[in-house]
């Protein structure tokens, strides 16, 4: 489980500062967008104003045409004759007019707010991508792979959604309580009152109700990258499930995550659609008691009929910003818990940053030395003890010992994926902390036991290390990683496309590849992890061949689970429990018959 999965939500006022801070970018293009926002609207809200002109203008000339009349009845020609269609003409032209204006202004910030979505999302993924290169190990370490995904993914389109559209939602709401509040006290005090009392009591209801969707929304959030870590390791160890066959329980435990994140999704999208029906509630009582204190305000001359049509428009136009903002509160709460996630991942702690001036080792011999070093993961329980050994150039250093002895942690070391508590580590007499980790990472090349291909053809990998190989470097490395005659038996040799996990290519393939892949990078350092433990006695046997190519000259570090593969290194450290419990060639090791001796011993007895 991720640590975000039990951890509490921060404090979504700081997420929220944080969010209007990284909009400065586009500060001009949305102030714009909501000037266009705004224009559209004080045309839009003009529109009732004029309608009931209208209506004043119609009855005025017919009750003009019944006084003229007197007791005759006036017929149909003489009432339409009596009409100024000058001015309702007029008015009608004006009305639209203001309508297309408003519809106008409202694409163009529209579309404004579009591109700036859009260009937010660039950018908030280039600073996830960002910050994962400036990440310490330890956080991978720590968190799964779907966390990180999903904040990179449905949190910041959730986040540049509601920059396109419920931003300009919220500015036009806003724009039209308040214009429509205007016209409204303009019309009459009295029903602006009758029409305001609804507002507080509607208001009261949402908020309580937001509040606790809120909740759910943010766990919301982070049961969905829990549920994405469970899919991402289920595909990725479908092969492993189904050889277990524990495909059941595999598919139990999803749909544990799956029920869990549908209650809270449920309940979050119950309590926020509860807000409209409720706005709705008090916006028809109040709609009710202005209908019938208008039309008594109309029948004692006090207010003309126009002017109650209008207004009962702009109670209707009135609620309806309400009502939207009562709608798009989901989309609120869950933009607001995304950008939470976003933010709270890119404040993470960094790398603690290399030293100023660096040093650099320009000519390397190969001379590594530990003194005294110890380390912890978890700066409790100790991995590595007053570890201290010194390498000499051009030495094959083989590091053995049982599960839990802390060879990988060596290398981690080793490459400054991790510094170490106390003590330090010199190469060529430089102490690596004083070194730039970039530097430190360039001077060895690694060939791990979980052999990493890439998408893409099997030269862009070969390629990997140095992008400038040549073709004949890339044919000298493959031959003389026995890998060359495989790649010119596919159907497209070194164009051959490698599929997303490379199961089209044999693990001991891979290996060879890989090894093919440090040969042409050329380092001064190799650094070999388990680099044999899932491979044939044939291809084991090619792999140690080219391993002796590789190594040849160079300082390398040997971690190896079967010791028949390092008889020959020029110095074995044994480890236990962080230790270094024996140190010596094969033969010296044998003979003093202690740990190496009960390992090898153990080993040829199973084989």
């Amino acid at each position: 489980m991720p640590r975000h999965a039990t951890m509490k939500p921060q404090n979504l006022g700081a997420a929220t500062r944080n969010f209007l801070k990284s909009l400065r970018p586009w500060l001009f293009p949305i102030i714009f967008a909501g000037l266009l926002a705004i224009a559209a609207t004080i045309c839009s809200i003009f529109g009732p104003s004029i309608l009931g002109q209208m209506t004043d203008t119609a009855i005025g000339d017919y009750q003009a045409a019944i006084e003229r009349a007197g007791d005759n009845v006036p017929g149909s020609a003489e009432l339409n004759t009596a009409l100024n269609w000058d001015k309702l003409g007029s008015l009608a032209l004006t009305l639209i007019a203001l309508y297309l204006v408003a519809a106008i202004l409202n694409y163009l910030q529209g579309v404004i707010l579009s591109i700036v979505a859009a260009n937010y999302a660039k950018k908030s993924r280039a600073a996830i991508i960002a910050k994962i290169s400036r990440l310490p190990i330890s956080y991978f370490d720590q968190h799964q792979i779907g966390d990180t995904l999903s904040r990179m993914s449905s949190d910041v389109d959730a986040v540049s959604t509601t920059l396109a559209n419920v931003l300009t939602q919220i500015i036009t709401s806003i724009t039209t309580l308040i214009g429509i509040l205007i016209m409204m006290v303009i019309i009459s005090p009295w029903l602006s009152v009758i029409a305001l009392v609804a507002v507080p009591l509607s208001l009261i209801f949402v908020s309580l109700v937001a509040k606790k969707a809120q909740n759910y929304y943010r766990h919301g959030r982070t049961a969905l990258s829990s549920l994405n870590s469970l899919i991402e390791e289920d595909y990725s160890g479908h092969s492993l499930i189904k050889a277990n066959n524990r495909d059941q329980l595999s598919i139990e435990k999803f749909q544990r995550a799956n029920q869990h994140l549908f209650e809270l999704s449920w309940k979050s999208n119950f309590l926020s659609q509860l807000a409209f029906p409720i706005t709705n509630m008090f916006t028809n009582i109040s709609y009710v008691a202005i209908c019938i204190a208008g039309g008594r305000l109309a029948i004692d001359g006090k207010l003309m009929i126009g002017s109650v049509q209008a207004f009962l428009q702009y109670v209707s136009q009135f609620n309806r910003p309400i009502t939207e903002v009562s709608q798009i509160a989901a989309s609120i709460q869950q933009s607001l818990a995304a950008t939470e996630r976003i933010f709270e991942f890119l404040n993470e702690p960094e790398e603690s940053p290399d030293r100023i001036p660096a040093q650099t080792i320009n000519n390397i011999q190969g001379a590594v030395a530990f003194h005294h070093v110890n380390f912890s993961y978890d700066k409790k329980e100790p991995i590595i003890q007053d570890f201290s050994v010194k390498i000499k150039p051009g030495m094959q250093v083989a590091i053995v010992g049982p599960t839990g002895a802390g060879k990988t942690t060596i290398i981690n070391l080793l490459m400054r994926f991790y510094d170490p508590d106390s003590g330090y580590i010199t190469i060529d007499g430089v102490p690596t902390t004083e070194m730039k980790r970039a530097d430190v990472r360039g001077l060895f090349g690694m060939v791990l036991q979980d052999t990493w291909l890439f998408s893409g053809t099997i030269a862009e990998n070969l390629k990997y290390g140095d992008t400038k190989a040549t073709e004949e470097q890339i044919l000298a490395a493959t031959k003389a990683s026995h890998v060359h005659h495989f790649i010119e038996s596919l159907s497209h040799g070194y164009k051959t496309q490698i599929s997303e996990d490379s199961d089209n290519i044999s693990a001991g393939e891979k290996q060879l590849l890989t090894i093919a892949r440090a040969m042409i990078a050329n380092p001064p350092m190799m650094i070999l992890d388990e680099a044999t433990s899932n491979v044939d006695t044939r291809t084991e046997q090619l792999i140690q061949d080219a391993f002796t190519k590789l190594t040849h000259g160079r300082t390398s570090f040997v971690i190896a689970h079967r010791l028949s593969t390092i008889r020959n290194s020029d110095l074995i450290l044994v480890m236990k429990a962080g230790n270094i419990v024996e140190q010596g060639t094969h033969d010296e090791l044998l003979a003093q018959n202690g740990f190496y001796a009960e390992l090898y011993n153990s080993q040829f007895a199973e084989e």
